[in-house]
């Protein structure tokens, strides 16, 4: 989210794809961006120290859901047979996991009108939305898989499998997680999975186009993607790596309760 906020702040726009505001002629556009740039970068610094963690985490929660309803949502429904809409609402829907269950273990189950989203019931919901975006993730390595296979380092034979072999875990992750099966090992292989792909593709770019504002960005939503990954992975941790079915359903509901 620093990332984010730094890039946003030296070039005065949004996120490019990621963070695209559907009006080409937005009144006071830079002021928007600024504004942007001012909370990924408040919000970020915010996570890193324990008295400002609590109202960070609210306003990057609230930030990020307003990012995933009002910039990619519209997309998905103007267009929803093009899987590339599926795909930007997929990723940024993933982030908003990871802030979403930061919050709610913070509120502990706080009363109020968003009781049903903090806490215990927090966190599943959080979970069944991680899990639900995986497959918008995973299909378009299929969809796309030309595109996919494009940005497989040089070095390693294969790009198309990769592409196909990504995709796969993508989707296998989200039935795990919705069925219960093995849902830690899950969630930990795919954050594991988008990390290493983070590093290199968009990590490695870096050293090859150190001025390329496209592989910044790209670099910091990837990082972001990954790291809301982590945090549900996180989320599991006191159920068994391989525990199955009903018996893990139990241990993740002990777990958040």
């Amino acid at each position: 989210m620093i990332g984010l906020g730094v890039i946003g702040f030296i070039y005065g726009d949004f996120a490019l794809v990621w963070q695209r505001i559907p009006m080409e002629q937005l009144p006071a556009r830079r002021l928007f961006a600024y504004l942007f740039a001012a909370i990924e970068l408040a919000t970020g610094f915010g996570l890193l120290f324990e008295r400002f963690f609590r109202l960070s985490v609210g306003v990057l929660t609230a930030f990020l859901l307003i990012w995933v309803v009002l910039l990619k949502l519209p997309a998905v429904v103007a267009v929803p047979g093009m899987e590339a809409t599926w795909l930007g609402f997929g990723e940024i829907a993933v982030i908003f996991t990871g802030a979403w269950i930061l919050w709610s273990s913070a509120a502990g189950g706080e009363q109020g009108f968003l009781r049903f989203a903090n806490g215990a019931s927090g966190v599943r919901y959080a979970r069944l939305l991680f899990a639900l975006s995986l497959p918008m993730i995973g299909l378009s390595h299929f969809i796309y898989s030309a595109q996919t296979a494009a940005f497989v380092p040089v070095w390693l034979p294969y790009k198309l499998g990769w592409a196909y072999l990504t995709g796969a875990g993508s989707i296998a992750a989200c039935v795990a997680i919705l069925f219960g099966v093995v849902p830690r090992l899950a969630a930990t292989l795919e954050a594991a999975m988008l990390t290493i792909i983070t590093l290199l593709v968009w990590g490695l770019g870096l050293f090859a186009k150190p001025g390329d504002r496209t592989q910044w960005t790209a670099f910091f939503i990837s990082m972001a993607i990954a790291a809301g990954a982590w945090v549900v992975a996180a989320s599991y941790q006191r159920c068994a790596w391989f525990a199955l079915a009903s018996r893990s359903a139990r241990s993740a509901r002990s777990e958040a309760d």
